[in-house]
């Protein structure tokens, strides 16, 4: 039987309130993440992902009580990203509201921290946040960063997914950072790719501009969507999307 395809809002949040910008800089206000967080509830959003940006580039921890204001807001699973280093970072989060975590520069800097998550709270808790760049140092074209995408290092995107998927990773949220904010589409080349190299499910992020943007992720191999910008300026409802989905043949809640 085939999955419905998930529709994510994400709410990338810097002291307390939603940003957006384009290629993860130049940073603007875009709200109040508790307001959208509810908005986005009653349209209809299947999960919703709260990232804190600057959590590991101020080296600091998630902003918990941001955390469980936003999850108070919303009944369908929260995944929250940013700052997190420990299984008691993990068990807090959860604690406060959390169903999902998501963990980039920590995992790249400590792989071993992916299997103690998967270990103690199940694979299903773990997502693998992915900011990549293409690049022509690596195999696939295609490179990991860290800190809110300001650091590059030498991991093939594609390499890091297989090997994080070994360790416990339960899925993969996909961002390029070439396509972020540009609103010209995914970057269906590098979902193809992960796609092609994972054997758990794929978010799509980077690029979203348009509601025929979102069928083609799908197309190449994606199992959920995630947008930003358009959602927070009201350019699309996750109801527009849902039925731009549906017309195209997926199967949607």
């Amino acid at each position: 039987m085939s999955l419905a395809i998930r529709v994510i809002p994400c709410l990338d949040v810097a002291a307390g309130r939603v940003v957006k910008g384009v290629n993860f800089e130049n940073l603007r206000d875009a709200g109040d993440p508790v307001e959208l967080a509810a908005r986005y509830g009653e349209q209809g959003a299947d999960e919703l992902t709260f990232l804190d940006v600057t959590a590991t580039v101020d080296d600091r921890a998630t902003t918990y009580d941001m955390v469980q204001r936003v999850a108070e807001q919303v009944f369908i699973p929260l995944t929250v990203g940013g700052g997190i280093r420990s299984n008691d970072d993990v068990a807090r989060l959860l604690g406060h509201g959390a169903d999902k975590v998501g963990v980039n520069s920590a995992a790249i800097a400590r792989p071993a921290l992916i299997g103690e998550i998967a270990d103690r709270f199940g694979a299903q808790v773990l997502v693998l946040s992915l900011d990549v760049k293409r690049s022509e140092r690596t195999e696939s074209g295609f490179v990991v960063t860290t800190h809110g995408g300001r650091a590059e290092t030498d991991l093939d995107a594609l390499e890091w997914a297989r090997q994080a998927i070994e360790l416990g990773a339960g899925e993969l949220l996909v961002n390029s950072i070439d396509a972020d904010g540009t609103k010209a589409g995914f970057d269906l080349e590098l979902v193809a790719l992960m796609h092609e190299v994972s054997t758990v499910p794929v978010i799509a992020s980077g690029g979203a501009g348009a509601v025929e943007h979102f069928a083609p992720a799908v197309a190449v191999g994606a199992d959920a969507v995630l947008a930003a910008s358009v959602f927070h300026n009201a350019e699309l409802t996750i109801g527009e999307v849902k039925a731009a989905l549906a017309a195209d043949g997926r199967i949607v809640r």
